[in-house]
C-alpha cells in the first residue's frame, strides 16, 4: 500500500478537500498498527466532524474499516439472517426481548452488542446481571448456536472491524462522537463484517440520545442506509422517540426483569410497540412471513430466550441482583406528569452505578432507576414518582436532584409523543434512501 504522510491526510481533510481512495486506505490501515499516532487520528476525526465527508469517502472509510479485520461468513447458517442495531439510549433494552422473539419466527438473528459508557446502556453489561452469562464466545461456538438456536447476544471478536474498536475510544474522548461519518462507519464496518444479510436500524431522536434533532437523525439514518444498500445488506432504519425513557426500568438487572416480563407476554405498552415493530421489519428485511405479536403470545420466544441464556452459560432461574439501598421520589404537587426526560434519568442511573464513565470502570447490576409514572399520568402531592437503587448509598443524593429535575408535573396533559418518528429504506431499484413516513 502506497504510504502518505499523516499529517498531509490530516490537512487535506482539514482544508475541505475529498480524501482519495488511497489515502483513506493507508490512514485507517496505519493507525490500525500503530504507525498513526493516536494525537494524529485525534486530529483527523476533529477534521471529519468539522468539514464532513462526500458519500464516497464515507463508503471507502467503511470499506477500510471493515478490510482492518475478519468478516464471518454465515452461509452455513440454514436459515436467513437478521440483526438490529440501536444507536443507544436511556431503558433501551429492547435487544433482549427481540433477538428471542425474532429467532422463534424463524430469522436467526446475529447479534453482536456493546457496553454502555455514560448515560445510555449497553446490552452487554445488562446480560451479565444473569448469574453465569458469558459475553465472550469464539467464532465456532456463535455460529453452532445461531444454527441451533437461531439467537446469539455477544460481544464481537477482538478480529472484527479492530480499527474501529481503536477509534471508537478515541472518538469518546475527543469530542468527535457526533460525527456522522464516524458514527455510519462504526456502526455499518461491524455489521456488515458480522456476516448478517439483513440489518434493521433503531436510530435514537430526542435528549437521551445522541442524536438530538430529527433532521440530523434522518441524515444519519440515511447515510447507513445506504451504505447497507452498497454493501449488499438489505437495511432499513426507523427513527424512533428518546426524548422519554423506553419503559419503566432502566438499569441492568431491572432491565432483564422487565424484559422477561415482555417475553412472558406483559410489560409496558412501549416496549411491546417497538419491539414489535422492529420484529415486523427485521422478518420483512429477511424475507419472512411471520406474525410476531402471535407469536410472541405463544411463549416460543420465552422459550429461545431460555435457550439462549443457558447456551452462554447462564442461569434463566437465577435471581437477578438486587441493589442495596433504595429511596423513593415523591410528587410535591397535585397535577399531570408533562415530562420524563430521558437524558436526565439517565443521568440518574449513571450516577447511581448503573453505567461508567470509563470503559474499564465495573458497573452495579442492581442499580438503576424505577419509574412510576409516564408522562400523562395524574398523580397527587407525596405520591411516588420513581425509586433510586444503590449498592452505594453515598450515590443516591446527587442522583435524586438529577431524577427530580427530569420529572416535571404540571396543570395540563402534554402532548403525546409519536414512539415512532419515521422509517428510511433503499427504494426498490436502488438510488438514494427514501423516507416512507
Amino acid at each position: 500500500m502506497t504510504g502518505f504522510a499523516a499529517v498531509d491526510v490530516i490537512r487535506a481533510k482539514r482544508d475541505g478537500h475529498t480524501l482519495s481512495d488511497a489515502q483513506i486506505d493507508w490512514v485507517v490501515d496505519a493507525y490500525t498498527k500503530g504507525l498513526v499516532a493516536d494525537e494524529q487520528m485525534s486530529a483527523l476525526a476533529m477534521a471529519i466532524l468539522l468539514r464532513g465527508m462526500t458519500p464516497g469517502e464515507i463508503a471507502r472509510w467503511t470499506a477500510a474499516m471493515i478490510a482492518s479485520g475478519e468478516r464471518l461468513d454465515l452461509s452455513s447458517i440454514s436459515r436467513p439472517t437478521a440483526d438490529k442495531h440501536s444507536t443507544g439510549g436511556v431503558g433501551d433494552k429492547i435487544t433482549l426481548p427481540l433477538t428471542p422473539l425474532v429467532a422463534a419466527c424463524g430469522v436467526a438473528v446475529p447479534q453482536l452488542s456493546g457496553r454502555g459508557l455514560g448515560h445510555t446502556g449497553g446490552t452487554l453489561d445488562k446480560l451479565e446481571s444473569i448469574r453465569g452469562w458469558q459475553a465472550k464466545i469464539s467464532n465456532e461456538q456463535f455460529k453452532s448456536q445461531l444454527q441451533d438456536i437461531g439467537a446469539v447476544i455477544c460481544a464481537a471478536g477482538e478480529g472484527l472491524a479492530p480499527a474501529d474498536r481503536k477509534l471508537y475510544a478515541l472518538r469518546d474522548v475527543t469530542g468527535t462522537v457526533e460525527a456522522i461519518p464516524l458514527i455510519a462507519s462504526s456502526i455499518m464496518s461491524k455489521k456488515i463484517a458480522e456476516g448478517t444479510g439483513a440489518l434493521v436500524l433503531d436510530v435514537k431522536v430526542g435528549s437521551g440520545a445522541f442524536m438530538k434533532d430529527l433532521a440530523t437523525a434522518q441524515e444519519l439514518a440515511r447515510t447507513m442506509v445506504q451504505l447497507g444498500a452498497d454493501s449488499g445488506v438489505t437495511t432499513v432504519a426507523l427513527l424512533t422517540d428518546m426524548s422519554t425513557p423506553l419503559g419503566l426500568a432502566i438499569g441492568n438487572a431491572n432491565e432483564v426483569a422487565e424484559s422477561v416480563e415482555v417475553l412472558a407476554g406483559g410489560g409496558p405498552a412501549d416496549v411491546v410497540e417497538l419491539t414489535l415493530a422492529l420484529a415486523r421489519e427485521m422478518l420483512a428485511a429477511a424475507g419472512v412471513d411471520g406474525d410476531p405479536e402471535k407469536v410472541l403470545a405463544s411463549g416460543a420466544a420465552m422459550d429461545t430466550w431460555r435457550a439462549m441464556i443457558r447456551a452462554q452459560g447462564g442461569d434463566p432461574d437465577a435471581p437477578l441482583p438486587v441493589a442495596a439501598h433504595t429511596e423513593v421520589v415523591r410528587a410535591s404537587r397535585d397535577g399531570v406528569v408533562q415530562t420524563v426526560d430521558a437524558y436526565g434519568i439517565g443521568i440518574a442511573a449513571w450516577r447511581l452505578g448503573a453505567g461508567r464513565a470509563r470503559k474499564e470502570d465495573p458497573v452495579s447490576f442492581g442499580s438503576g432507576v424505577q419509574l412510576k409514572v409516564r408522562p400523562g399520568d395524574r398523580v397527587k402531592a407525596g405520591d411516588v414518582l420513581l425509586e433510586l437503587r444503590a449498592d452505594d448509598e453515598s450515590r443516591i443524593p446527587v442522583a435524586r436532584d438529577d431524577a427530580e429535575r427530569a420529572i416535571v408535573v404540571g396543570t395540563e396533559a402534554p402532548i403525546q409523543a409519536r414512539l415512532l418518528l419515521d422509517r428510511i429504506a433503499e427504494p426498490t431499484g436502488g438510488g438514494k434512501p427514501k423516507q416512507t413516513r
